[in-house]
């Protein structure tokens, strides 16, 4: 799984008949600094997330496993919205808590 950033969404009226319904999202990849790392990309949104939510991901044959066709034609997929993340630096026993 990876973290991203939703930064905006697609519309779009015209696409496969697995997609009808689906929500398209444009997310930014980012580290566990919030970081970017690399370009955005197109995911479908199977949590219900909005825009500057941080979110998790996944690419590949896992992005389809959430959809109910088998042959959705998708490369990547949200799949949970990120609460809190927790980054324990063990030199100093202290936690950073962001998102």
């Amino acid at each position: 799984m990876n973290l991203a950033r939703v930064i905006g969404t697609v519309w779009a009226t015209q696409k496969d008949v697995s997609l009808v319904g689906a929500k398209l999202l444009i997310i930014q990849p980012v580290d566990h600094d919030e970081q970017k790392t690399g370009g955005p990309i197109i995911a479908v949104d199977t949590e219900g997330a909005g825009t500057g939510e941080l979110v998790y991901y996944v690419t590949a044959r896992e992005a389809t496993m959430p959809c109910p066709a088998d042959l959705t034609p998708i490369d990547a997929a949200i799949v949970g919205i990120v609460d809190r993340i927790d980054i324990y630096d063990r030199s100093h026993s202290s936690a950073k808590y962001s998102a």
